[in-house]
């Protein structure tokens, strides 16, 4: 059974920093684009960072570019958001989801088949 299974999330102070992983089982990485999204409370779901599956590419939000780094491993079927800097619009369930791809690339606005159940990332002083 495929399943993502996100970790990481806590309570961090303005300025702090986390990192977040999904660890996915039941199916190779190696085909699959990997994307982190987030919702917080009252808002659209928004696409943070996706990298493809060979991890050569990569995009962001221009909300968290220069502060969020995604990356994987795909011997650990793990892939990782590192979070910099903070701040308390970073506020949300943080989910990871996967793309099946053809090509060598990602794209946040693609139809993610499968889900995490998300992990609450809380920036607050």
């Amino acid at each position: 059974q495929l399943q993502l299974v996100e970790s990481g999330g806590g309570l961090v102070q303005p300025g702090g920093s986390l990192r977040l992983s999904c660890v996915v089982s039941g199916f190779t990485l190696d085909y699959y684009a990997i994307g982190w999204f987030r919702q917080a409370p009252g808002k659209e779901r928004e696409g943070v960072s996706c990298i493809s599956s060979s991890g050569g590419r990569t995009n962001y939000a221009d909300s968290v570019k220069g502060r969020f780094t995604i990356s994987r491993d795909n011997a650990k079927n793990t892939v990782y958001l590192q979070i910099n800097s903070l701040k308390p619009e970073d506020t949300a369930v943080y989910y990871c989801a996967a793309d099946r791809r053809y090509d060598s690339s990602c794209n946040l606005y693609s139809k993610y088949e499968y889900w995490g159940q998300g992990t609450q990332v809380t920036v607050s002083s």
